[in-house]
Order: C-alpha cells, then structure tokens, then sequence
C-alpha cells in the first residue's frame, strides 16, 4: 500500500516540504515542553495540541511502533527557585533541593492531568533537565575544546560570531540582533550576543559540581543534550510555539552544530503561532490571562477546549472567545447526541461500542489528507461537518477519535440532560442547579402574582447568564444552555 505523503511546512527553509524520514522505521520528533514552575497556561496548551496530532499523524503513517515524541520538563529554573524559597521563608519543612522536588513534581502532575482532559497522548519520553546534566556538562566542555564557548567568572558563554549560519531560523542577521531587546548585557561577555551555557550557584540555589564550580545550566543547552540522548545527533521533527524561534531555537541550532559539526540536528521545524483572548495577548494585568485548570473549572469540556484550538490552522494566532467555545461545544453536542442515537441503533442501546472508533477503525481518507496538508485541521473539521450531513456517524466517530476528540469516553460537558423540577441541565452544570432554581422560583411566582414587569426582567437576567425560561405544553422550564455562566446569575440580579 502506497505511504501518504506529509508535507510540513519547514521554519528553516520557510517553505512547505515533502516530509523524508531520515529512517521511516524510526520517526523521531522533539517538542519544547513548559516550564514547571506553574499551572499551563492556554498558550502552553497550543503546541501540546498541535504536535499530538502530528504524532497521531506519524503514527497512522509509519506505524505506532515507529515514531519517537520526546517533551522535555525544565525543571531547572529561576522561577521555580524563587518559589521554593518563598514556601521556604513562609515556614515549610525540608531542604531547598526538596521543596525545589516538591514544587516540580506538583506541577508535572496538574500538567498531565490537564493534558489528559484535552485528549493528549503522552509522548514516547518525558525528559527532566535535572536527569540530563552529565550530558549537558560533556556538551559544554566540548564546545569549549572547539573554540565555540568560554568561561568568564564563573560562567561559560556560547561565542555566536562563531556559528557563521546564527540567524538563519529567526531570519536576523547578528548585526540587527544586538540592539535586541532579548540581548543580555553582561561585563564578562565578549560580545552582547553570546549566551550562557552554565552559570553559578550560590549556597542558597540548587547545584552541580562541573569543571567550572557549582552551578546549574543555561536554559539553551538543556534541550540540545536532551534530544542528542534520545534521539541522537541527526533527528526529524523539532517543533513548539512561534515565542521560543528566537533565542531559543536558534541558540539550540547553533549549540547543536558545533557540537556536532556532522550532524544535521533537526530537519524540520515547526512552530506554532500565539494565543490570543478577545483580540489581544493574554495578560494578567489585562485580566484576560487563564489557565486550561480555570477553563476546565469552569465548565468548558476539555473536548471543547482541544476543538477550538484546532479550528484555527497552527500557523495563524487564534482568538479565544467565550462565544467561539459556546458554538463549539454546540456543535460537540449536536454530534455526540446523534453518535448516541446511531450507536443505540447498531449496538442495542450500548453506548460507546469499540467497532464505532475504536483503534482497529481508520479514519476516513479525506481527514488523513487534510492533516497531511501541513495539518489542515480546519479542513479536516470541514470534513466532518460533511461527514455528519451525509449522516455518515462511523466515519465522524473514527475521525474525532482520530483527531483526540474522544466523545464516546470522555463526554465531559456533553452529557444526556437532567431535569430538576422544571430546571434542565447538563451533568457538569448540576453544582448550579439550586441557584437556578431559586431564580426560577421568583420568575414562577411572579408570574402568577401577574407581575409580568418582574416576571420580564427576571427573564432577561436568566437569558444573559445563559438560562433560558420559558412555558412549555408540560409546563414551566428553565433550560440551562451550553453557554450557562452562573457568575453572570449572581452578578446581574
């Protein structure tokens, strides 16, 4: 059977590529993974996403056997120091090495969980860069046997006049680059580009013995050694957002190089473009800044989530609305209802049979194509929209569970209405129910005092914050709709 052909559209080379394996039996892709310091943000979220599906991609193409998907953990950093020695002085128990531990390893965990609610597959290897700093001093120690880096007080500094191509990725020339405002200005620099590949460490911050005195790395080198280890010094696929291309991707290259002058490094690179909310960046000083936990406490389905951020193609910034995530979760359930339907049909009321998406199902060609197109998942959502027209419920069901959108597990958010006396709702609305129902009360008895002014604005408040009241040949209802915001409830009475 002919392969699909992948094409990707290359940051190095600027153009769309035909994709080549160096070796098809062992496809081999490094992701930029967060920095655990911290709940992930929506911006984290993106790239997650986007390279979960290039691995399923992969996957479906050379075999699941047959791809390697490396995501790091920085779990070496200044934030992450400052907040173990702020739990520290607020009195916390234990060495700062292990509040370091403990604040890393709570912060893994809410990352996976989160990943797991947005339907992402955990890659092949998960590297910590506190696993890796053996290999990362070799590196350093070779690129100063080479002539590519120095030490000065204590540092060791990367030299990029020495690396002729720096630039190439990002597309600046090294001149331009010094009245960069990501330069840091040192006095033990040669020159203001040159980067740091090991820093020291005073008695109050975590450290390792190296040639150099007790210190820890630069945030450059941890990647370069990483997927040097686990992927080896030519590899495929180098992704993460469009934020990291400049410095980090291209400290990564020129490091890498000259290490390993033979080398290729990476072939491919992808990025991803940002995040935005209502028009603009996120910010907490804006107050549009959110994590995929504030989302998911919310009520927003992870589904939800995973959909809108690909219904925007990974190279264009998406726009993160309130509004876009309601019609979103609309349409999930639009679908998931019909899904039931047809599987109570074929299946004798059993919901969720295997034969529907399971692993054995293929997906439609139409939706391989699309992904093949540089990952045209707004195509392939255009496909199932046909899918579902056509009534074709298989082939939408192997095509979600191809894309990560698992309705048949993991319906969160799209669950079969419940009904409270007269208030309907869905399952992962039913904390709320008692504040409905009170305002459905005054509504009810407002109406039969014949108060229709009250009775009116009432009905207004519950329609702003997403409450529909209406009389129905069964009576009075309140219907809880998708887009249901219980602070809005609380906010506008």
């Amino acid at each position: 059977m002919t392969r699909p052909v992948i094409r990707l559209r290359n940051s190095l080379t600027r153009s769309v590529e035909e994709f080549e394996p160096l070796d098809p039996d062992n496809v081999r892709m490094y992701v930029c993974g967060p920095t655990v310091y911290d709940r992930a943000h929506l911006g984290n979220a993106r790239p997650v996403v986007v390279f979960d599906v290039l691995f399923r991609l992969l996957r479906h193409v050379y075999g699941a056997d047959h791809v390697t998907y490396v995501r790091n953990f920085t779990d070496v950093d200044d934030k992450i120091n400052a907040e173990a020695l702020r739990r520290q002085k607020a009195g916390a128990k234990g060495t700062l090495e292990d509040l370091i531990r403990a604040r890393t390893e709570e912060t893994i965990a809410w990352y996976h969980a989160d990943m797991e609610e947005l339907g992402a597959r955990l890659p092949t290897h998960e590297p910590r860069a506190t696993e890796y700093i053996g290999q990362m001093i070799a590196m350093i120690a070779g690129l100063i046997a080479g002539g590519h880096a120095y030490e000065a007080e204590g540092h060791v500094l990367f030299r990029v006049r020495s690396y002729r191509d720096y630039g190439a990725l990002s597309g600046r020339s090294v001149d331009d680059m010094i009245s960069g405002a990501r330069v840091e200005v040192a006095p033990f620099k040669e020159d203001p580009l040159d980067f740091v590949l090991w820093k020291p460490s005073d008695a109050e911050l975590p450290g390792w013995d190296s040639p150099w005195g007790r210190g820890r790395p630069g945030w450059h080198i941890e990647c370069s050694a990483m997927s040097r280890e686990l992927l080896g010094e030519s590899f495929d696929i180098h992704g993460g957002g469009i934020d990291l291309q400049f410095p980090h991707h291209e400290n990564e290259i020129a490091q890498s190089h000259c290490a390993h002058p033979e080398a290729a490094f990476a072939r491919y690179w992808l990025h991803n473009e940002m995040v935005m909310v209502d028009g603009k960046k996120m910010s907490k000083s804006l107050g549009n800044f959110f994590t995929v936990r504030d989302l998911l406490d919310r009520g927003v389905p992870g589904e939800v989530i995973r959909f809108v951020l690909l219904s925007t193609h990974y190279r264009k910034p998406i726009d993160w609305t309130g509004k876009d995530a309601s019609a979103r979760l609309k349409k999930l359930t639009r679908w998931s209802d019909k899904l039931r339907e047809f599987a109570n049909a074929v299946d004798d009321g059993a919901f969720g049979d295997k034969s529907l998406a399971g692993p054995s199902v293929n997906p439609p060609a139409a939706i391989i194509d699309a992904l093949c197109d540089d990952l045209n998942t707004p195509l392939a959502i255009k496909v199932m929209d046909d899918l579902a027209k056509q009534g074709d419920w298989r082939g939408l069901a192997a095509a979600l569970a191809f894309l990560g959108i698992d309705i048949f597990n993991s319906p969160a958010g799209m669950e079969i209405e419940a009904s409270d006396e007269g208030v309907r709702y869905r399952q992962h609305h039913e904390a709320y129910v008692p504040l409905v129902k009170a305002f459905f009360d005054r509504w009810q008895s407002a109406r039969i005092q014949k108060n229709y002014v009250e009775a009116d604005r009432l009905k207004d408040i519950a329609a702003r914050a997403g409450v529909t009241f209406q009389v129905t040949k069964d009576g009075p209802r309140a219907q809880m709709e998708d887009d249901f915001d219980p602070a809005k409830l609380e906010a506008l009475e």
